[in-house]
């Protein structure tokens, strides 16, 4: 036989396994090169500043590693971990107890009560801290009123500069999260169960803790981790408060250009984000609970009885420590500010630049995702699962994280590009582009793929599909996660503080400065400004909750 002959036979051979192969991979569906390829470089984009922060960390050297082993990394560790999982725990207890008074009792106003509880989620940490700063600071608001009325014979003994004020703050505006995943799930919960519990005799205690709380177990512990996480990664509060973690020590390594330090922290910061997030699916896994939807019926409000008035007290208590004392504060002394005159027309300057940002992140995010969301929902295999995956890395990281890999990139490889404006929008865009990805995926499912089938069946290509008729369907959604995206780079700190060219200040930046150093009626405007526009979405989100 020639050896023509035996190519000739081979060749058809390796055709059909590769045929067989991708069939298998895309299960008959197999994407356009051009649609694989963008979305391939999209996830990479996404996943860069992770893998290069790794990459760095192990060219630190061993010396690098033992001396912050033996100095740096044990007391980080205490003081991230003890601070995440106080605060976890403290913002359960009240996420879960206003979700159940609000969702399934007589609580008096409960329908409003539903969403002023959840404004704490549009005041950012550090525009908190600043607001408790001015009322518990050591020349605050309450030393002045207990000076007044005690005179020098009476101290105030708690310091806000400390463990409990970081605690105090990160619980009080980070509750939201467990608050709004349990009141939805409680909303889902038959009443069918609850029948069930007081046909066995349990009265409304034991029916609570042995049958709906395991049921609400998943839900709780989703928005638990959503808390340690957000803890572990703040840069903001905990800066201003002068309490270091993880998070705090990364930046000021890199404003010492000790990068090897910083990355040798990233990457242990890196270990405990992966290691909550596999600790959450195996819960998952472990504590999964089904409905049967034929015997879905809708709850009845419980009765408080005597304890009305002191639930009702408990929940005020909570809205005015969490909300309307910071609205109180902020309003104060913008009023300072603008009848001082201390609030010039810089202010419009920092507006601008914020809306620039935040806009451009918005829109390069919606328009992003629309190939990794189609690609996703209509070629769904173990490929696309891993890019999209891939895609959210970012999401799950430290914003000082992401940006100390984009340092490392672009001051390296890329250095026309160092210092600005675009790698701010970059890295903004790594950060929150997940937001618009799951909004366009649940637009997505709502559509039906019989209608891409038949359009392409008439000729049409995967992208005239995609622009032409999946993106005016999907075009709600996407807009609906780019107005979350639009808030989340209003207020996000570090990453604009660590990538932000020379003299190019946002919102965030000022209130940042101006509060720490002690200049409230002009970070005072800022903050409102930002509180403001971040009131928009939370439509959009109690309607999904």
């Amino acid at each position: 036989m020639s050896h023509h002959t035996l190519r000739k036979k081979i060749k058809p051979d390796n055709l059909s396994r590769l045929f067989k192969f991708d069939r298998a991979i895309w299960h008959g569906n197999k994407p356009s090169r051009s649609l694989l390829g963008v979305s391939i470089v999209i996830a990479l984009i996404m996943t860069l500043p992770l893998l290069y922060v790794i990459y760095q960390s192990f060219l630190a050297g061993s010396e690098s590693w033992m001396r912050l082993l033996d100095t740096r990394i044990p007391q980080l560790l205490w003081n991230t971990l003890s601070l995440g999982i106080a605060v976890t725990l403290t913002s359960t207890f009240i996420g879960v107890s206003l979700a159940w008074l609000v969702t399934r009792t007589d609580l008096p106003g409960r329908r409003i009560w539903r969403w002023l509880l959840a404004l704490p989620l549009v005041v950012p940490p550090y525009v908190g801290a600043v607001t408790y700063i001015i009322v518990l600071g050591p020349r605050g608001w309450l030393y002045q009123a207990i000076q007044a009325a005690y005179g020098n014979d009476f101290s105030l003994t708690f310091d806000i500069y400390s463990f409990y004020g970081v605690f105090l703050v990160m619980t009080l505006f980070t509750y939201p999260y467990v608050y709004l995943v349990t009141s939805a799930s409680l909303r889902k919960i038959s009443q069918t169960y609850e029948e069930v519990g007081r046909s066995l005799g349990y009265n409304g205690f034991h029916i609570f803790f042995k049958i709906i709380l395991p049921m609400l177990v998943p839900a709780i512990g989703a928005g638990g981790v959503l808390v340690f996480l957000y803890v572990i990664s703040d840069f903001g509060a905990v800066s201003m408060l002068r309490y270091v973690t993880f998070t705090s020590a990364i930046y000021y390594q890199r404003a010492g250009f000790d990068i090897p330090s910083a990355s040798v922290l990233s990457l242990v910061l890196i270990g405990i984000t992966v290691i909550v997030l596999l600790i959450e699916k195996l819960m998952k896994k472990r504590k999964a609970y089904y409905q049967t939807k034929g015997i879905a019926k809708e709850s009845q409000t419980l009765s408080l009885g005597k304890y009305k008035h002191v639930s009702l007290l408990y929940v005020i208590f909570i809205f005015l420590i969490s909300v309307a004392l910071p609205i109180i504060v902020l309003v104060y002394w913008t009023m300072i500010g603008a009848g001082s005159g201390l609030i010039d027309s810089s202010i419009f300057e920092y507006t601008l630049n914020s809306f620039q940002i935040a806009g451009a992140t918005a829109g390069l995010s919606m328009i992003l995702s629309v190939p990794l969301v189609y690609l996703y929902s209509r070629h769904h295999s173990v490929v696309s699962s891993l890019i999209y995956k891939l895609s959210y890395t970012g999401y799950a990281l430290p914003g000082v994280i992401v940006a100390l890999g984009l340092v490392f990139i672009f001051n390296n490889h890329i250095p026309f590009l160092y210092n600005t404006v675009f790698l701010v929008i970059i890295a903004q865009l790594i950060r929150f582009m997940p937001q618009v990805l799951q909004s366009g995926e649940t637009a997505m499912n709502m559509i039906s793929p019989r209608i891409d089938e038949s359009a392409r069946s008439l000729g049409h290509s995967t992208w005239k599909v995609i622009f032409f008729i999946t993106l005016p369907a999907i075009l709600p959604g996407l807009l609906a996660g780019g107005a979350l995206v639009f808030v989340s780079s209003l207020k996000e700190l570090p990453v604009t503080l660590m990538l932000r060219p020379p003299g190019f200040d946002t919102l965030a930046i000022r209130v940042y400065y101006q509060a720490s150093e002690a200049i409230y009626a002009q970070a005072a405007p800022g903050a409102l400004i930002i509180i403001l526009v971040s009131i928009l979405p939370l439509y959009y989100l109690l309607k999904n909750y």
